[in-house]
C-alpha cells in the first residue's frame, strides 16, 4: 500500500507491500507465479517503463516489482488490477488473478480444499481444537499466533486467508452434507480472549442451524470413545468413492482402501452415537454463551 508523506503519496516500504512469499517446495505454484511475473515484465518493458517508474504508477516499491517479475513474490489481486490499468492491458493482466488465486495459499491447504470442494458428504471428529471449517478468522489467527512458529505478519495473513477461503464450502449449491463432532473442551477454551471466544460460539450456532450441517458436542464425561486416538475425517464423493484419515490409524495418511474406510467410518459413526444430538449440542452451546 502507499503511504502519505508531507501530503504526497509514495510507495510503501517493502515489508508493508501486499504480496506473499513463494513456497520453494510448491513447484506447481512457483511455476504459475513465474509465468505471471514474466508476462508482467514483458508488458512493462514493452510500455517503455523502468521498474521504479512502474512502481510509482501503481503505488508500490521498486523492490516488490522486481520480486513479482522474478517469480519470488505472489502478487495480490489489487496489484494486478493496478498493473492492468497502468499498462492499458484491457483486462488481460487482471485476468491473471484467476491463475494466482489458488497458489496464494499453502500447497497442503489447496489439496485439502480441492477434496472438500468435490465432497458431497464430510464427517469430522476433532478433539484438540475447533475444526478449521468452523473457525472465525479471529479464532484462526489466535491459534496461529500461539503456535510458537514465529510467523511474520504476512505469514499470519496468508494462513488466515487460506483457512477462511475453505469456508466457501458452506455456500456451495447443491450443499454437501456436513457433520462435525467437537469435544466439549474445545468449546470451553477461550482462544483469543472472551470476545473472540463468544464470537466463535455464536458462529458455531449459526452454522449448526444450517439445514445441511449437523454439529455435535462430545461431553467430557462421556467416557472412552474411538476418537481418543486423534482426529478423524471422512469425505465421500458423488461417484461413490471416498477418502478418510485418522491421526491414530494407518500412519495418519489419507486412505481410500475399502477395508480402511469401513474401519474409520465405523469409528466415526460410533463417535456420533456417543455425542450429544445436534439439537442437544446447540442447546449446550447456547448455555455456554448464557453463562458468560
Amino acid at each position: 500500500m502507499a503511504t502519505e508523506v508531507n501530503g504526497a503519496r509514495r510507495p510503501a516500504e517493502d515489508g508493508d507491500e501486499p504480496g506473499w512469499e513463494v513456497d520453494p517446495e510448491d513447484e506447481s505454484g512457483a511455476a504459475v507465479v513465474a509465468t505471471v511475473g514474466r508476462q508482467l515484465k514483458l508488458r512493462r518493458e514493452a510500455a517503455g517503463l523502468r521498474a521504479a517508474e512502474f512502481g510509482r504508477l501503481i503505488g508500490y516499491g521498486e523492490d516488490l516489482v522486481y520480486k513479482v517479475e522474478a517469480g519470488k513474490r505472489i502478487p495480490r489481486p489489487e496489484y494486478l488490477d493496478k498493473a492492468d490499468r497502468a499498462l492499458k492491458a484491457g483486462g488481460l493482466i487482471a485476468a491473471m488473478k484467476r491463475d494466482v488465486e489458488e497458489v496464494r495459499y499453502p500447497k497442503k491447504v489447496r489439496e485439502l480444499a480441492k477434496l472438500e470442494a468435490r465432497a458431497v458428504e464430510i464427517g469430522v471428529y476433532v478433539g484438540l481444537s475447533i475444526h478449521g471449517l468452523l473457525q472465525t478468522p479471529e479464532h484462526a489467527r489466535a491459534l496461529f499466533e500461539v503456535s510458537q512458529s514465529a510467523y511474520s505478519e504476512e505469514d499470519l495473513e496468508r494462513l488466515v486467508a487460506a483457512r477462511t477461503a475453505r469456508k466457501s464450502i458452506f455456500e456451495r449449491s447443491p450443499a454437501p452434507a456436513l457433520s462435525f463432532v467437537q469435544e466439549e473442551a474445545t468449546l470451553r477454551r477461550r482462544v483469543g480472549g472472551t470476545m473472540v471466544w463468544r464470537q466463535q460460539l455464536e458462529h458455531l450456532l449459526d452454522l449448526g442451524r444450517l439445514r445441511n450441517v449437523d454439529l455435535q458436542v462430545m461431553p467430557t464425561d462421556s467416557g472412552a470413545h474411538p476418537g481418543l486416538s486423534g482426529k478423524i475425517e471422512v469425505l465421500k464423493f458423488e461417484d461413490g468413492t471416498a477418502v478418510a484419515r485418522s491421526d491414530g490409524a494407518f500412519n495418519g495418511r489419507p486412505t481410500s482402501d475399502p477395508k480402511h474406510l469401513r474401519i474409520l467410518e465405523l469409528r466415526y459413526s460410533t463417535i456420533r452415537a456417543q455425542a450429544l444430538s445436534p439439537r442437544e449440542s446447540l442447546a449446550f452451546v447456547e448455555q455456554l454463551l448464557g453463562d458468560t
